[in-house]
């Protein structure tokens, strides 16, 4: 899916250099078109968005995909820093008010750098619902460290991997506490090493997709598909594409929706990070499995 890109934002493409100032407002300059037309069609523009774009508290909450009580949260954790703030004024709510900005970099990060919060349970949190973070001890810059172990969980290696690249590596972060043997190092200056030896990347798209569908017979199901991809059609005549994986019990729910190959109407399509988008007209839901394997693929097309 492609990230949505605010005017607000373009101000910052244009302070890191990826557009040319053509005059106008800092924050809101005036740019060439076709700069932003080639800016737009590069891979990487998700990742850039993360680099070089600061998001607001609501848009911090939409990015990770969570609620904004569960948002609050993580700030009140510590698990993010303030990185600006920005002056909004409300006129009919009170006048000026200083908002805080996060850096879309950090917040993409936190389900690697954190990866003993359970993220899941956070992002299936129902309204009214007490948030899961809540019973978590809060961190400092100054406590905020890690073990080796830890490491290799970020990294998705085992402990003896961390220990080599220690050895190895002149430029690991050196130990902040702890003991020769479970010795302790900084979390920040930890991902930055990873970031910087290619060791974790960092995430540019969804990891999964929740997808509402309704029936022929009225039946629904909802569908979490792992690794989802969007592929939008060039036209309104073509066929827009959305694929990814489930485990059978999607296979089951898909069944019980009118078979193998189906006809059915998806009424939404969410994932973290994005709006919710409203797919419009029919569907096509194609199971595509083996009876050995534990998982299948679900496609969805839509019908024009």
């Amino acid at each position: 899916m492609r990230p949505r890109v605010t005017a607000a934002a373009i101000g910052h493409l244009v302070r890191a250099g990826l557009l040319a100032y053509l005059g106008g407002e800092l924050e809101f300059p005036e740019v060439h078109p076709e700069q932003v037309a080639a800016l737009a069609r590069r891979r990487d523009l998700p990742a850039l968005l993360d680099e070089h774009v600061p998001l607001g508290p609501d848009q911090a909450a939409v990015r990770l995909g969570v609620r904004r009580a569960d948002w609050d949260w993580v700030v009140r954790l510590g698990y993010v820093a303030v990185v600006g703030s920005v002056d909004v004024d409300y006129k009919h709510h009170g006048g000026v008010t200083t908002v805080p900005l996060f850096s879309d970099r950090d917040i993409a990060l936190l389900d690697v750098v954190r990866p003993w919060v359970d993220w899941r349970a956070v992002r299936e949190t129902r309204p009214g619902r007490r948030s899961p973070l809540a019973c978590l001890a809060p961190v400092t810059p100054d406590t905020d460290r890690v073990l080796l172990a830890e490491v290799a969980r970020m990294a998705r290696v085992g402990r003896a991997a961390v220990v080599n690249w220690r050895r190895r590596h002149p430029d690991f972060p050196a130990q902040t506490a702890g003991t020769e043997m479970h010795p302790e190092f900084d979390r920040a200056d930890v991902v930055a090493w990873l970031l910087a030896n290619d060791k974790i990347i960092l995430p540019a798209g969804a990891g999964e997709a929740s997808l509402l569908v309704r029936g022929d017979m009225g039946a629904t199901g909802r569908f979490r598909l792992d690794a989802p991809w969007l592929g939008l059609a060039d036209t309104i005549e073509g066929t827009d594409q959305l694929s990814g994986c489930r485990r059978r019990r999607g296979r089951r729910r898909a069944g019980r929706l009118g078979g193998r190959r189906s006809r059915g109407h998806a009424d939404r399509l969410t994932a973290p990070g994005v709006r919710s988008l409203a797919v419009l007209g029919e569907v096509r839901v194609t199971i595509l499995g083996s009876r050995r394997g534990a998982s299948s693929s679900c496609s969805i097309a839509r019908v024009s």
